[in-house]
């Protein structure tokens, strides 16, 4: 099991940025599954306007959340990051994940600086039924 597979069996909160109605949508189906798994999920939704996904109330800044979260995963495009990483970061979260074809290095090494972990690249509902796997395997 992987240091990113490990942050995601770890995790308790996860905030999903860019969170998204639209059942098309990757990051619905992501919020879906995580919600699903029986993580404590909170949706931030910058820019859609809407107040409520899932049955959960949405929020504009991961600093808006009532509490701490594990991860602070990341549904926006890979030039958008950096101010979503400074909320994280602001907020005391644990660690910043960015999905599959998100990378930004001057975010994450601000994230790094700043004692985050970092993922980039990958997707947490793989990655959990990787580490699921991983488990049922012995490994």
């Amino acid at each position: 099991m992987d240091r990113a597979q490990e942050l995601i069996r770890d995790a308790k909160t996860i905030a999903i940025v860019g969170a998204d109605s639209r059942e098309s949508r990757p990051v619905f189906g992501v919020t879906k599954y995580l919600i699903e798994s029986g993580y404590k999920v909170y949706l931030v939704a910058p820019r859609s306007g809407e107040t409520e996904i899932l049955g959960l109330p949405t929020y504009a800044r991961v600093e808006d959340l009532p509490e701490q979260v594990d991860i602070v995963d990341i549904f926006r495009r890979s030039a958008d990051v950096p101010p979503f990483v400074d909320d994280a970061i602001a907020a005391g979260a644990k660690a910043v994940w960015l999905q599959l074809q998100i990378v930004n290095e001057e975010a994450a090494a601000k994230a790094r600086a700043a004692g985050l972990e970092v993922v980039m690249d990958r997707c947490t509902a793989i990655e959990r039924r990787a580490m699921l796997r991983a488990q049922a395997a012995g490994e």
